[in-house]
């Protein structure tokens, strides 16, 4: 692994590791899924958003895990046990570190693969990308976590 991809698998493992943090942090399961006026997503579909987007544009994408993305459903499901999420989070982990440790130096500065924005990047600056998502997510997670009385 190069000290590019090292840096970013730090950061990801970082911000994963707290989100994991701050889902055991609610006061029980049913706050995690709580929404109100002008929170249109709770805890638990931004944490399955995070990971199902990691484990696609990471881990099948890069790293050809075979992971099978359903955005759909990391917006629409519900009620899902806190342990099952917390697995998930550390099945991202995991999916991350085997793709990351196999991308070579050269590949960070070829094209990604897979047209996401209407407009060709580089490997680099869409993991870069991937790293911003993860941590502006990551703020809403620990606000909504605050405002439906998880502050412990």
């Amino acid at each position: 692994m190069n000290l590019a991809t090292e840096s970013l698998l730090a950061l990801y493992t970082r911000d994963l590791n707290k989100l994991a943090e701050e889902l055991k942090l609610y006061p029980d399961e049913g706050a995690i899924w709580k929404v109100s006026d002008g929170i249109t997503n709770s805890a638990g579909n931004l944490a399955l958003h995070l990971c199902g987007n990691l484990q696609h544009f990471i881990g099948t994408v890069l790293g050809q895990s075979g992971y099978v993305r359903n955005r759909e459903a990391e917006f629409s499901s519900k009620d899902i046990p806190r342990a099952t999420l917390l697995a998930e989070i550390e099945q991202t982990k995991a999916s991350l570190a085997q793709a990351l440790s196999q991308l070579a130096h050269d590949q960070l500065h070829a094209q990604y693969p897979v047209d996401v924005f209407g407009k060709p990047m580089t490997t680099l600056y869409f993991l870069m990308h991937l790293s911003a998502h993860l941590g502006y997510h990551l703020g809403q997670v620990n606000y909504h976590r605050r405002l439906v009385g998880g502050d412990q």
